[in-house]
């Protein structure tokens, strides 16, 4: 069944205050844990920073796609935009990431919100997805941030 705009913006913000609370209880140590080996190699607070940039990221996709873009070009680099733009916070303590996080998932929700019924259909090229309709990158946005949040569970589990 498709989604409908209104419950697209509430599983954001649902989600969105779940992410929250997450990271809000970790402790200091915590949130410097390795939490990926390869590639970029990223700690807690970097997936945190990387939350923050996916949600400007990926809203001003969509809206560019809106607006009539065709997305993302085809050989985007998807993984050295990520390991750039998450180095760029990396002096951004953790509570001023929780807070970054918060602003610009609502910021997503209120655009989300203005969007038609019909706007979910549009599609374009999203670095994950390939060619997709807002509707999927709109879910992506927040079970990107559970796949994580999974991963980091995991690990405090097994340490």
């Amino acid at each position: 069944m498709p989604e409908t705009v209104e419950r697209l913006a509430n599983r954001l913000a649902e989600e969105g205050q779940k992410t929250q609370r997450f990271f809000g209880a970790l402790s200091p140590a915590q949130w410097e844990h390795l939490l990926y080996t390869d590639g970029a190699q990223w700690t807690v607070r970097q997936v945190l920073a990387h939350f923050a940039i996916t949600e400007v990221g990926i809203r001003v996709l969509m809206a560019n796609i809106l607006a009539g873009s065709s997305g993302v070009a085809q050989d985007f680099d998807l993984n050295a935009f990520n390991e750039r733009k998450v180095s760029g916070l990396d002096e951004v303590t953790p509570q001023d990431l929780v807070e970054k996080f918060r602003a610009e998932r609502q910021a997503t929700i209120d655009w989300v919100r203005g969007l038609a019924p019909g706007d979910l259909l549009k599609t374009g090229r999203h670095p994950w997805l390939g060619v997709a309709p807002l509707e999927e990158m709109i879910q992506l946005m927040y079970r990107h941030n559970q796949i994580h949040q999974r991963d980091i569970r995991k690990l405090f589990a097994e340490g």
